[in-house]
């Protein structure tokens, strides 16, 4: 099993993903976009269901429905918010957690996406790592950057 995290974006997924291709030295494998949706079925509910097809999306049209980005052997996943949902704007109660074999590779992804963000913890070295360090990107994600794990006590 593989878990892999899906971020909600409001109206800036597209931007935050080239971002992080860069940033994660990473590749974009993947877009879709909300005009290329079907439209719903003759005589279903707008805003009926999830799935595909049972909403009218086509007030979103280059709007990202989804993108997939592929790091290394990890992959995280996107879209941005239809206004039939709530977004306020940030990704709250989740961190993305990175995890490199150095420091000098997290050093490295975390100064990049400290770039456009804001550093809550530094990089420095902890107990169980060479280095580790906080950021909330200008994406509103969360992140920390791990590299170099250390063996337990």
């Amino acid at each position: 099993m593989k878990i892999t995290p899906y971020l909600h974006f409001k109206d800036n997924c597209e931007e935050a993903f080239t971002f992080y291709e860069q940033a994660l030295d990473g590749k974009i494998a993947m877009v879709s976009r909300f005009k290329d949706m079907p439209l719903p079925p003759e005589g279903a509910e707008k805003n009926e269901g999830c799935g595909p097809g049972a909403m009218d999306m086509s007030s979103m049209g280059e709007k990202i429905m989804h993108i997939r980005l592929v790091v290394g052997d990890a992959i995280l996943m996107g879209s941005d918010t239809p206004p039939v949902f709530e977004h306020k704007g940030k990704v709250e109660g989740c961190t993305i957690a990175l995890g490199f074999d150095t420091g000098a590779e997290a050093e490295k992804a975390f100064n990049a996406l400290a770039k456009r963000g804001k550093v809550t913890m530094h990089m420095a070295e902890t107990f169980w790592a060479d280095r580790f360090g906080m950021l909330d990107d200008a994406f509103g994600v969360s992140w920390m950057v791990n590299g170099g794990e250390k063996a337990a006590p």
